[in-house]
């Protein structure tokens, strides 16, 4: 995450904080050990190409990042699951496919963080709300509506180019 920090400035606390209740949110979903460091690495970069890009298209400049990340760190074979992680996380229904279990927690967590807690997927409340005091927002929702606004007066026809049916 630290790769980024001179790459976000002001943004970089923020979205630190997003990643940590994302990351947070999954291990509240899915208990299992083994699914912690895919989760990590899906949370921290699957944003990031708003920043690397400069784009709120960034579905794809994040996937790139985590494939660049995976192949340096010798996790290739994690390309394909965290990157199905990364490019689904704003579906609006549920995900059917590959890696499910592992691509619709993380696409629940990122969920129940971007509602502000108002989605919870039957998650326990309480650590939801304890996680959102522990890693505060910092204005990450103001920062997203503005860049949501800024993105829909440069692309009028395709103003939310991150979420999918």
């Amino acid at each position: 995450m630290s790769k980024f920090k001179s790459l976000m400035g002001v943004d970089y606390e923020r979205y630190k904080n997003h990643v940590y209740r994302v990351f947070l949110n999954c291990t509240l979903i899915d208990n299992k050990k083994d699914n912690e460091d895919k989760y990590a690495i899906a949370a921290v970069l699957h944003d990031v190409g708003i920043w690397t890009d400069h784009t709120f298209d960034y579905l794809y400049p994040s996937i790139e990042q985590a494939r660049i990340h995976l192949t340096e760190i010798d996790r290739t074979d994690w390309i394909a699951e965290i990157s199905l992680m990364i490019y689904w996380h704003h579906k609006m229904s549920k995900y059917q496919g590959t890696h499910e279990h592992m691509v619709e927690t993380f696409r629940k967590a990122d969920w129940i963080d971007v509602s502000l807690g108002l989605l919870t997927f039957k998650s326990d409340k309480k650590k939801i709300s304890e996680n959102r005091k522990r890693f505060p927002n910092l204005g990450f929702h103001t920062f997203l509506v503005k860049e949501s606004l800024k993105n829909l007066l440069k692309h009028p026809t395709n103003p939310l180019p991150i979420f999918k049916k």
